[in-house]
Formats: structure tokens, C-alpha cells, sequence
């Protein structure tokens, strides 16, 4: 093995291309791993867990870029890392040849009808050309984070006035008009509309009604829902489907809201005249009852009432959508190859929404999970990066992507996370989220499953057996297309249920040797 680097000074280049050419430098003859990224602290811990670190990296900046290489050689190494400033340099000369426009104004001039505008800057510019596009009388989806709650507030109420809406900051997801923005899926139009503020959430959603199709679905930010900003863009998505003769049955996603929020939003839904379904998840049920709504446990649950009362047919909560037998049988084969010493569940999740959804079915299922965002302090982990007992991690979170792209479209990280996960022996079960659509990695199944391969022959050369347990958010009009990426999975040996909550069930029998059916 030869580990080489080079750090190129004062080089700054975007995550997803330099995502891309680490891709392509794996690809290399002699090539066994190779990273480019920038040099700040987060990205070098990154590459210490990746065991790609080396010294001379501590000399390297945040606007410094690192080329490194573990290579079968030093010919092969010193090769590939000509390759990748040959890359570079290309890929600089291909930016400069894009028609682009400097400015927001610039854009708005050249493309007047144009009525929506995606803000996607570091957050400290973000409301300055949100508000710019408000002014210029667009509506505004700011997919950036890190906006001060105090702008998004000042945002929000100005667009109130004008009849203007804006989505986030912190919007990953939004459909317009059969339009994915953001991270979104291809979903066919139909009745149901959505508004969530959360988004893998809605892709969760969503993706489940292409069955029927959605008018739209609108993305609200991670904080639209607290106290200081007051559910805005909720009440406001919220009534443009109530006045749209498209739409047919609602369905509101959020984590809980403020009780105070919560409150207004659960009456302007009673009031507005059509069916809604509400997934206030780890909410209290309860509360949307008594406002005469339809309470759902779970993302798929929300999608599932929604295609009921369609239909005409009683809601009720799903557990399974396999019969009983074909979920006892698969049970049964995966457990059966376990060592009495594995019991734990590892999930390694790229949807934060998803992650927290499983949080909140394992407590119930099997008790005390930790976690990066988990469910009470006392369950924190102290690093992300270090699993304890059942652990799920959220690796979207700014601990994990600072300065490196989504792990929806760089699978780096979780393959090395998936590998370290089974050297450990008390580990049972591996589970996954697989997130498809517009936006994604254009191949999640195949950036997988060659270290889902690696694992199940790690645990078996001692001794062991691993169990991965998997869910593909995704629809067949996905550029992935879901069937395709549920086949590649499930030859690697992986169980792929239908959705996240159905895996994450499944992944609690496994590792209980089916201790906890009777708390489904």
C-alpha cells in the first residue's frame, strides 16, 4: 500500500465535482481508495476515519484542496493524482464555457417569466437574495441552511403580504406543478397535495402516492413550524390547496410542531373543507383526532390514508404490506444465522426524516437507541462518527457534509461506515435508507452494494453472520428507476422491504429473534 497527497493552495472547487473525480480516480488501475476535498477540520476527520489521512494534510486550509490516493503503488499513486489535476483542470475550463449569469438581477432580466427563484448560497447571503427575488415579485425556495431565524422570519411575513410564498431556508424538497426542486422524486400529478417540513419525509410520501399522484408538494424549512416563525409557509401551503380544485385530500408532515402552532395549523386544516391527514411525527395522535382530522404514526401511514379515503375506504395503520407468513419467513432465515452475541442495530441513515422516524419506532420496539439527533439527551452520542449499542446515525447532518456533498449523492462515507459497522460482532443488523429521484447519486444501489458485499464476508470470515435490512424511497419514473435499484440490493443479499417504517420493523424482528411481534 502507498498513501500519497498533494494539496493544492487557495484551489476551492465545488463538493459534487470533486465527488466526481474521486469517483472516477477509484476507477483507476491500482487504485484502492482516493479522495479530493477541501481542507477544512470536518473533511480531515473524514479522511482519518477513511484512513486516507496523512501529516502534511494538517498544513492545508479550508480553501486548500487535498488530492489523496492509496494506491498498490507509487507509480499508480503518483499517476492518479496527475490524473485528477488533469480532471480539474478540465472541468475548470468547462465552467468557464457555461452560459451563467453573476447576478439574480442578471437572471430575472433574461428569464422574465420565470415567477419562482431557488436560492441555494452559503446562509449568510441566502436571505439577502431571497429578499432581492421577493422584491422582484418571485416566489423563493431557499434550499440553503444556516439562515438566522430572525431573517426567515422577516422573509416569510414579507412574502405574506404580497401573496408571495417562500419555502425553507432549510427546503430540500418541493414538487410545483409535476417540478421536482431540490431533492424530489418523479411522481405522477394527481389529487393529493402535500406540505412538509420535512424532505425525505415528503419523498417518503410522495414517492408511495405515485400510485395515485399529487398536485403538489410544498416544502416549508425546518423551523417553519416553531414558535418565532408561527407555521407560515405551512398555513400559507396549506390554503393554496385548500383553493386548489385539484386537490382532492391533504397530508401535513412535520416533526412536532410548537403546541402553539400546532394549534392553528390543526384548525385552519378542520376548516378547510377537504379530508387531511396529519403526520406529526413522534406527535400526539390524539390532538389531530380532536381537531377531526386523520392521524397518521408513520410517513407511510400518510400516504396510505390518503389513498383510502380516495378511494372511499376506512384508513387504518399499516404494519405490513407482505403477508404475515413472507415477513415470519424472512425473519426467521436471518435470524436463525445470528451468533447469540449479536443483537445491536446499526442504521445508517441519509434521510434525516427517515433516521428520526426510526428513532421513534425503535424506542418502542426495542428501548434505548442513540443517535446524532437523538430522541433525549442522555441518548447523545458524543461523536456521530462512534456507534454504541442500537445506534442510528443521521449522516445529513452538518457534522457529516460540511464542505462534502449530501450522503444522497456521495456514498464514500456510509460504505466506510457500513464496513466498520461489521467488524463489530455484536452487530446484527445493518439498516439503510436508499434514496432515489432528481438530485440523487444516479446509481445509490450500485455505490452500495459492493460494501454490503465486503460486510456479509467480513462477519463471515469470523464466523458471523450479518443481516442488512434496506428501504428505496424512490418511484420507476425516478432516472434510477426503483425496481431496478431494489433488484441490485437484493442480489447483494439485502432484505429491501417496501418502506422505510416496514424496514425498520423488520430490522427490530432480526435482531430479537422476533421478540417483539407482539408490539407491532
Amino acid at each position: 500500500m502507498v498513501l500519497k497527497c498533494n494539496i493544492r493552495k487557495g484551489d476551492y472547487r465545488d463538493s459534487v465535482v470533486l465527488m466526481r473525480v474521486s469517483t472516477e480516480l477509484e476507477s483507476k488501475a491500482g487504485v484502492r481508495k482516493a479522495s479530493v476535498m477541501m481542507g477544512t477540520d470536518n473533511n480531515k476527520e473524514l479522511l482519518k476515519d477513511a484512513g486516507l489521512y496523512m501529516e502534511e494534510m494538517e498544513k492545508a486550509g479550508p480553501n486548500d484542496l487535498i488530492i489523496v490516493v492509496d494506491a498498490e503503488s507509487e507509480d499508480a499513486a503518483q499517476k492518479a493524482i496527475s490524473e485528477a489535476e488533469q480532471i480539474l483542470e478540465a472541468e475548470a475550463e468547462a465552467e468557464v464555457k457555461e452560459v451563467t449569469y453573476k447576478t439574480l438581477k442578471a437572471a430575472i432580466e433574461n428569464i422574465p417569466d420565470a415567477n419562482l427563484v431557488l436560492i441555494s448560497t452559503p446562509g449568510e447571503f441566502a436571505a439577502r437574495e431571497a429578499m432581492r427575488a421577493l422584491r422582484a415579485g418571485k416566489h423563493v425556495m431557499v434550499f440553503s441552511s444556516d439562515v438566522p431565524i430572525e431573517e426567515e422570519v422577516r422573509l416569510k411575513k414579507y412574502a405574506q403580504e404580497r401573496g408571495l410564498l417562500v419555502m425553507g431556508p432549510d427546503c430540500g424538497t418541493a414538487i410545483i406543478g409535476g417540478i421536482g426542486l431540490g431533492f424530489s422524486n418523479v411522481v405522477r400529478q394527481g389529487p393529493v397535495g402535500i406540505v412538509g417540513a420535512a424532505g425525505t419525509g415528503i419523498q417518503e410520501v410522495s414517492s408511495i402516492l405515485d400510485e395515485v399522484g399529487i398536485t403538489h408538494a410544498i416544502g416549508t424549512g425546518s423551523h417553519d413550524l416553531s414558535d418565532e416563525v408561527g407555521g407560515i409557509t405551512m398555513l400559507t401551503g396549506l390554503r393554496a390547496l385548500q383553493e386548489d380544485p385539484n386537490t382532492k385530500v391533504i397530508v401535513l408532515i412535520s416533526k412536532p410542531p410548537s403546541p402553539k402552532v400546532a394549534e392553528k395549523v390543526l384548525q385552519v386544516a378542520k376548516e378547510c373543507g377537504k379530508p387531511v391527514v396529519v403526520n406529526f411525527i413522534g406527535g400526539d395522535p390524539k390532538l389531530v383526532e380532536q381537531a377531526g382530522l386523520v392521524p397518521a404514526i408513520t410517513l407511510e401511514d400518510a400516504a396510505r390514508k390518503a389513498m383510502a379515503i380516495l378511494r372511499n375506504e376506512k384508513p387504518s395503520e399499516t404494519k405490513f404490506t407482505l403477508p404475515e407468513e413472507k415477513v415470519r419467513e424472512l425473519v426467521e432465515t436471518e435470524s436463525r444465522r445470528l451468533k447469540p452475541e449479536q443483537k445491536y442495530i446499526r442504521g445508517l441513515f441519509s434521510g434525516g426524516t427517515l433516521c428520526a422516524e426510526a428513532l421513534l419506532l425503535l424506542r418502542d420496539l426495542i428501548g434505548d437507541v442513540y443517535s446524532n439527533v437523538a430522541l433525549e439527551p442522555r441518548l447523545k452520542l458524543k461523536s456521530g462518527r462512534e456507534s454504541r449499542a442500537h445506534t442510528c446515525v443521521d449522516m445529513g447532518t452538518e457534522e457529516f457534509v460540511r464542505g462534502v456533498p449530501h450522503p444522497m449523492i456521495d456514498f464514500r462515507f456510509r460504505r466506510e461506515r457500513i464496513l466498520k459497522e461489521a467488524r463489530d460482532p455484536e452487530v446484527a443488523v445493518i439498516l439503510l435508507d436508499v434514496v432515489l429521484g432528481i438530485g440523487a447519486n444516479l446509481d445509490p444501489a450500485g455505490e452500495l452494494v459492493g460494501a454490503i458485499k465486503e460486510a456479509k464476508q467480513i462477519a463471515e470470515k469470523e464466523g458471523r453472520y450479518l443481516s442488512v435490512v434496506a428501504s428505496v424511497c424512490g418511484t420507476e419514473g425516478d432516472p434510477q428507476r426503483l425496481s431496478r435499484q431494489r433488484e441490485k440490493l437484493e442480489e447483494a443479499g439485502v432484505v429491501v422491504m417496501p418502506s422505510n417504517a416496514q424496514a425498520v420493523r423488520m430490522a427490530a424482528l432480526i435482531a430479537t429473534r422476533g421478540g417483539v411481534w407482539d408490539k407491532l
